[in-house]
């Protein structure tokens, strides 16, 4: 299994941004798809975007796209998720995901299960 570590979350006004990071480390394969989910109180665990491991193919959310931009350095074994034009509704714990258990067309899962490691999570919050 990947150990996956978030970083980068925080307060932040309406209008503003983040820069999330997501550091891997153990077993890595930079040819495997990697993704960002999100999960507020009392809601379920919500796709946000997801990249793929060799041509970084990307997929979004409907809530988040054109906002937020998913992007990875394979050299340094890290994802990131630029987070734009932020609002409350976005407030949740952003999660970091890695090792899918299935193959798909690229850029990979885009549902919770589809993938078999998890970070911690990091807490986003944005103010009306």
């Amino acid at each position: 299994q990947v150990q996956l570590v978030e970083s980068g979350g925080g307060w932040v006004q309406a209008g503003g941004s983040l820069r999330l990071s997501c550091a891997a480390s153990g077993r890595t394969r930079s040819t495997e798809p990697m993704a960002w989910f999100r999960q507020g109180p009392g809601k379920e665990r919500e796709f946000v975007a997801a990249i793929s491991g060799s041509d970084s193919i990307t997929s979004y959310g409907d809530s988040v796209k054109g906002r937020f931009t998913i992007s990875r350095d394979n050299a340094k074994n890290t994802v990131y998720l630029q987070m734009n034009a932020l609002k409350p509704e976005d407030t949740a714990v952003y999660y970091c995901a890695a090792d899918p258990r299935y193959r798909t067309l690229p850029p990979g899962p885009t549902v919770a299960e589809g993938y078999g490691s998890w970070g911690q999570g990091t807490q986003v919050t944005v103010s009306s």
